[in-house]
């Protein structure tokens, strides 16, 4: 019941203010809109500053998200790098066994290339660089497959892949063998 007495009160009260600004029922429909709007003071909403930190916490989210990101595609870069590299290997010892030839691989760290040659013919250009962005460094420049796909020479390759933080490796005995 008070609060029936309060709402009741408080509405004669309105009304007592309205009457003092002047409001009859002959006064047009844009004046009563303004007197009703100015009755809703305590409306539910935020602020510019609240609304200012919840944009400044969700940017500070999203670097660390990015960060996070770039570091894992960094990641599956340099392993389909390596993937491809040890593909490329694996395709120069079948093209060996294949022809009954020595196939050398050459690999130019400059480019990030892979070239597979048997003598004077490229069998195949590998662009490893440019398609997954990565930078290379071996410990030679260069192997070759004998024709009963052995490696040819007297020492081991190791090849890496780099972009940014993210790095795999490729070794690659003298046998041939090719382990990542």
């Amino acid at each position: 019941m008070a609060a029936g007495r309060r709402a009741s009160t408080l509405t004669a009260a309105l009304r007592s203010d309205v009457h003092a600004v002047g409001w009859t029922p002959d006064v047009r429909r844009r004046d009563r809109v303004l007197v009703k709007r100015t009755q809703l003071v305590d409306r539910p909403g935020y602020t510019l500053a609240e609304l200012a930190i919840v944009v400044a916490i969700i940017g500070l989210v999203t670097i660390a998200g990015i960060r996070g990101l770039t570091h894992h595609l960094d990641r599956i870069a340099v392993r389909n790098a390596v993937d491809e590299a040890a593909g490329a290997l694996a395709r120069a010892r079948d093209e060996a066994l294949a022809h009954h030839t020595l196939v050398s691989v050459r690999i130019d760290t400059t480019d990030a290339t892979i070239v597979l040659r048997t003598g004077d013919l490229r069998l195949a250009r590998y662009a490893i660089g440019h398609e997954h962005g990565v930078t290379l460094a071996t410990t030679r420049d260069s192997i070759s497959f004998d024709v009963r796909g052995l490696g040819f020479g007297a020492a081991n390759l190791t090849l890496v892949a780099r972009r940014r933080s993210a790095a795999d490796t490729l070794v690659v005995s003298r046998l041939g063998r090719v382990r990542r």
